[in-house]
């Protein structure tokens, strides 16, 4: 049984940009190593849908990314806490 591939909200990113900022067509944009063309496509509608601030939960993180999601998280809590106070 294959593995699902997963891809970093960079690339996402990075695939995204080749079709609304450059240009490309779907298919230019997907060819290897990239996903097929409905994903893509499904990623340039998610960006869309969302303003720029897709891919939140979607694809790997490095650790660094990890932590800086874990800090912002504890920042925002930490707010609220005060704000209470």
């Amino acid at each position: 049984m294959q593995t699902r591939k997963r891809y970093s909200k960079e690339f996402k990113q990075d695939a995204v940009s080749l079709v609304l900022e450059q240009s490309h067509s779907l298919a230019e944009a997907a060819r290897d190593p990239g996903p097929n063309t409905n994903i893509l496509c499904r990623w340039v509608q998610e960006y869309n849908k969302d303003d720029g601030q897709a891919f939140k939960g979607n694809g790997w993180l490095f650790p660094e990314q990890e932590e800086i999601r874990k800090l912002k998280t504890q920042v925002k809590r930490l707010e609220r806490e005060k704000d209470i106070l």
